[in-house]
C-alpha cells in the first residue's frame, strides 16, 4: 500500500512537472515563458505572451496531464489512486521540479483532473466560468471564481456523497487561490491584465 502511493506521488508529480508553455515557447519560438509577461509558466501568460496558438495547445495539454496522471493513478491504486494522483500532478504542475519549482497556476491540470474522476463537476463549472471571462474579459476572475465553486459544485453533484472526492476539490480550490493572490490584489487595486491585453 505505501509502496503504491510513493508510487503514485512520483509519477503524477513528474507528470505534473513537465510544462507545457515553457516546453511549447522553446520548441515553437524559442523563448522562455518566465522571461515574459508575469513570468507564469501557465496558459494564461503563454496566451498572452505567444498568443492563441501556443495558448491553446498550453491549454490542452496542461488538461492532459491531469487526465494521464488520474488514469494512471487508478490502474496502480483504484479510486483512492486517482484522488491521490490528481493532487500530486497539480502540485507538480504549480512547483516543477525541473523549474526550480516554479511553475503555473493549476487551473487547466485541475480541470484535467476533475474531468476524468467527475466530468458533470467540471463541465457545470467550466460553463460558469466561461460566462465570467466572456462578460468581464478576466481570465483571473473566472479561475479564483472557479477555486472557488468547485468544492460547492462537486458537493452537490457528486453523489453518493465521497469524502476523498470532495476533500481533493477544497484542496484543489485553496491551491488555486492561493497562485492567483497577485491576481487578487491586482484585480482589487483595477490593476489586472484582461483578455487581449498582451504584455511584452
Amino acid at each position: 500500500m505505501i509502496l503504491q502511493i510513493l508510487l503514485i506521488i512520483i509519477i503524477s508529480y513528474l507528470i505534473g512537472s513537465i510544462s507545457s508553455s515553457y516546453l511549447l515557447g522553446k520548441i515553437l519560438v524559442k523563448k522562455d515563458i518566465r522571461d515574459y509577461g508575469s513570468g507564469n509558466a501557465g496558459t494564461t501568460n503563454a496566451l498572452r505572451v505567444f498568443g492563441k496558438k501556443i495558448g491553446a495547445l498550453t491549454l490542452i495539454f496542461d488538461i492532459l496531464k491531469g487526465v494521464i496522471a488520474v488514469y494512471i493513478g487508478g490502474r496502480i491504486m483504484g479510486y483512492d489512486g486517482k484522488i491521490i494522483a490528481g493532487l500530486f500532478a497539480v502540485i507538480g504542475h504549480n512547483w516543477p521540479v525541473f523549474l526550480k519549482f516554479k511553475g503555473g497556476k493549476g487551473i487547466a491540470t485541475s480541470f484535467g483532473v476533475l474531468l476524468y474522476l467527475h466530468y458533470p463537476t467540471a463541465l457545470v463549472c467550466f460553463i460558469i466560468v466561461l460566462f465570467i471571462i466572456i462578460k468581464t474579459r478576466y481570465m483571473s476572475l473566472g479561475s479564483i471564481t472557479a477555486a472557488i465553486i468547485v468544492p460547492i459544485v462537486g458537493y452537490i453533484m457528486n453523489r453518493p456523497f465521497n469524502r476523498n472526492y470532495f476533500l481533493l476539490t477544497l484542496i484543489l480550490g485553496i491551491l488555486a487561490l492561493f497562485r492567483h493572490r497577485s491576481n487578487i490584489k491586482r484585480l482589487i487595486e483595477g490593476k489586472e491584465f484582461k483578455i487581449g491585453e498582451k504584455i511584452d
